[in-house]
């Protein structure tokens, strides 16, 4: 079957932009005390106190932010922007000017439907001006406070008009048509791919006494990158960027709870996957790259972990490794291998290079193998 363009869609979303403004801020942080003093002081398990965070920081950036609506206009059409109640009644009188020119054919009549003409002529182009200074102006505001809103207007207009595909190849290679058939091997290819059976159970170990620091916590906060997608909680990067002290207590003190218990919220443990296509036929699920959208405060809880880990880890990575190192990048790589390629032509020497692109490298390592690597390292106990 042909591909079909998709319907636009009308999408609510929270306005959490307006973070950027100090006084948006506080309200939300305002809001976000009320419902901290609410809270039971005696720790509780996981799932709840998780569930009152979530809760919490998203109606507080409700309340505060407020909500709209993108996407298409009402009744599923995209709307004009252009097209005023001025500019709609210039095109009615010409059209009846038209009709009135062709039904009499006097000079009048004519002359009548030509300045009608002219004068809508006029107030498109004076419409759609402005409207092209205002888009310019908003791409510039989003340019400066919310990136990831300038470089997706940017990627629509690239990429034009997109075709999503209505069959899938299994793996049996079957045209599958039916939308629960599609969903399905969806499914059960990101299970078999992400998700390998030849993990092996890890030693339970007691946690420690030692708990997560409020300044740790609020370092990692820091490090996390406005403008991306946010997980399954729908909680974004702004709101923990604006966040404060009772908020950053409040995420230290679940940080804390996971920590001690050993578990993490189901949110934090559920990823949405989203393929993106890449080339090919759009029909073949290997086509596509599957995008994995976590939750962030999980993403926060993980920072820590990871910086506990690096000292242990750090030492004993070989020098040339670059990437998933500090001061090790892939540019160090870049200029070295320009430096022996300078070399070899000044004194007329071979180079001999290698090059291997692991197909789906991520998703096929061994994780097993893993454990036991970070077991050698030093990396024993909880973590």
């Amino acid at each position: 079957m042909p591909d079909r363009l998709g319907r636009p869609k009308r999408i609510v979303r929270v306005c959490w932009e307006r973070l950027a403004d100090p006084s948006v801020r506080g309200v939300c942080n305002s809001h976000l005390q009320e419902s901290f003093n609410q809270i039971p002081r005696e720790i509780g398990d996981i799932e709840s106190e998780w569930t009152m965070f979530s809760s919490s920081i998203v109606d507080a950036a409700i309340w505060s932010c407020g909500r709209k609506v993108s996407g298409a206009g009402r009744g599923g059409n995209p709307r004009t922007q252009w097209w005023t109640l001025e500019v709609r009644d210039a095109v009615k009188l010409k059209k009846e000017s038209y009709r009135a020119w062709l039904a009499r054919g006097t000079p009048e009549t004519a002359e009548a439907y030509q300045q009608a003409k002219r004068t809508t002529t006029v107030v498109v182009l004076e419409a759609k001006t402005r409207v092209w200074e205002e888009f310019g102006e908003a791409m510039e505001k989003d340019y400066w406070t919310a990136s990831w809103k300038f470089w997706q207007t940017v990627w629509r207009l690239r990429r034009g008009k997109q075709l999503t595909a209505n069959t899938v190849y299994s793996g049996g290679g079957e045209l599958l048509a039916s939308n629960g058939d599609i969903i399905g091997w969806w499914n059960e290819y990101f299970e078999y791919l992400l998700n390998p059976t030849d993990t092996p159970s890890v030693e339970e170990t007691e946690a420690e006494d030692s708990e997560v620091d409020s300044f740790i916590t609020q370092a990692e906060v820091t490090e996390v990158l406005g403008g991306k997608a946010a997980g399954v909680d729908e909680i974004h990067p702004e709101y923990l960027k604006s966040l404060e002290v009772v908020g950053l207590s409040w995420l230290t003190r679940l940080c804390n709870i996971a920590w001690r218990s050993g578990t993490v919220p189901l949110d934090w443990a559920t990823a949405v996957v989203i393929p993106l296509f890449k080339k090919g036929d759009r029909r073949v699920c290997s086509n596509y790259r599957g995008i994995t959208l976590l939750s962030l405060p999980g993403k926060v809880y993980s920072r820590v972990l990871e910086r506990r880990v690096q000292p242990l880890v750090e030492p004993q990575i070989q020098e040339e490794q670059c990437r998933f190192q500090p001061s090790h990048g892939t540019l160090d790589q870049l200029y070295t291998l320009h430096r022996v390629l300078e070399g070899s032509w000044e004194f007329a020497q071979p180079v001999h290079m290698c090059f291997v692109d692991l197909e789906k490298a991520f998703d096929r390592v061994p994780r097993g193998i893993l454990w036991e690597i970070l077991w050698e390292y030093g990396v024993h106990g909880p973590l």
